[in-house]
């Protein structure tokens, strides 16, 4: 008998071990997230949104620069759509 008694169990667990954070949303929902800190200071946060059976409903990077300021936003999924840079920051 498998330890997981629901069948979103296995993809949460492993979610959990992927990412290093992550909220609770609304209606049971989970924002995972982990972050890579890159060259002069920028770093990276990965973010996957499920919903409350783990299926993805987004995921996505967000660039920050040295400041800590979100600067760019990449959806990758559910739709690709390259590298958004935010507005007002330089």
């Amino acid at each position: 008998m498998s330890k997981f008694h629901l069948p979103y169990e296995r993809k949460r667990k492993s979610n959990e071990n992927k990412f290093t954070k992550w909220k609770k949303l609304e209606g049971g929902g989970r924002r995972y997230f982990y972050e890579i800190k890159g060259r002069y200071g920028w770093k990276a946060r990965y973010v996957k949104e499920v919903d409350a059976s783990e299926n993805t409903l987004k995921f996505y990077q967000e660039v920050y620069n040295e400041k800590g300021e979100l600067i760019e936003v990449h959806e990758k999924y559910p739709k690709e759509h390259g590298h958004k840079k935010i507005k007002g920051v330089h």
